[in-house]
């Protein structure tokens, strides 16, 4: 009777409990990891299963609206590490005293280090899709293309790969390194490989920069709550 149940349960689709757990440990454990990257290449299959992974994701009116620029070149990671820099040095004009600080320590980028790199771009036009979704809302796009972000993160790191998300970029100059079309938008720069180890914490929250929210001071009922 149990076998058969469990077969049943196999069969609309449930996860088993060590399936589930898989899951939760990956969403849990997932580092934005911008050190302990090591020199060994990512194989090709590896990479291949994380892509197909983020290829997978939901996207409004299945308009799949996302491209993914593999980049393993040094002399192209060289001149996007040298964009970052600049802006870099930039941002940290916005800072005053101790924020400054550590702002200052903080190790914010991989490019060098991690050795592929993926910029990921949104079409806002794409035809598939027939736009559906977007003549209401045209963001849906952009919030499309997270998805597939958030699905080649989290099976990364179920390969116990660590991926690295570059925000302080130049991006019209990001672009024109990576001769990205203007219209199209660059939605995430990723550094991936494997890493020594994942930390316990996420780094920003390690260091002192800021700490985690609440569930419960996120959560509303049935209308917004609070000032």
């Amino acid at each position: 009777m149990k076998a058969a149940m469990k077969q049943a349960g196999r069969q609309t689709g449930a996860f088993s409990e060590e399936e589930r757990r898989g899951v939760y440990r990956a969403i849990y454990e997932r580092r934005d990891v911008r050190s302990h990257f090591l020199p060994d290449e990512v194989s090709d299959d590896v990479l291949n299963r994380i892509m197909d992974a983020a290829h997978h994701a939901p996207s409004v009116g299945f308009m799949q609206p996302w491209d993914f620029i593999l980049i393993r070149e040094a002399s192209v990671r060289r001149a996007v590490h040298c964009n970052f820099e600049s802006a870099s040095r930039r941002a940290a004009q916005s800072y005053q005293g101790e924020q400054r600080a550590l702002y200052d320590s903080l190790k914010l980028a991989g490019i060098l280090e991690a050795p592929v790199n993926i910029c990921v771009t949104c079409d806002h036009y794409r035809a598939k899709g027939s736009g559906l979704g977007r003549q209401t809302d045209p963001a849906v796009a952009l919030y499309s293309t997270v998805c597939a972000v958030q699905n080649l993160w989290l099976a990364a790191r179920a390969e116990s790969l660590g991926v690295g998300w570059v925000s302080i970029l130049d991006m019209d100059e990001l672009k024109t390194i990576l001769g990205i079309p203007p219209a199209l938008s660059i939605v995430a720069y990723l550094c991936i490989g494997n890493v020594s180890e994942f930390n316990s914490q996420p780094d920003l929250e390690a260091k002192g920069w800021e700490t985690r929210s609440t569930l419960e001071s996120v959560t509303h009922l049935d209308r917004w709550q609070g000032a």
